[in-house]
């Protein structure tokens, strides 16, 4: 009987320490993920009126042309243009 109770006090702890780590790492894990996401989306690959299709850091332009890193030609940001509600209410 008493060996029964060690091994139920065992098992019970093991379940709740995995349990406690295993949700320390989920919130952490999506936390590291938004906030890679938000950060690498904020340079002017992204922002600028014409970008580079393929992101490379330091591109972007305001007016079209051909990307110094990689010579591919800018193409027009839509995020941008969608994300502009100036023109209406809402």
């Amino acid at each position: 009987m008493k060996s029964l109770k060690l091994i139920f006090t065992i098992l019970t702890f093991s379940l709740v320490t995995l349990s406690m780590y295993s949700c320390g790492n989920g919130k952490n894990a999506k936390a590291n993920t938004e906030q890679s996401t938000d950060t690498s989306k904020q340079g002017k690959e992204y922002t600028s009126a014409y970008i580079c299709p393929m992101h490379c850091e330091g591109s972007g332009s305001d007016k079209p042309g051909d990307c110094p890193v990689c010579g591919m030609a800018y193409k027009k940001n839509d995020k941008n243009n969608k994300e502009d509600h100036s023109g209406h209410n809402h």
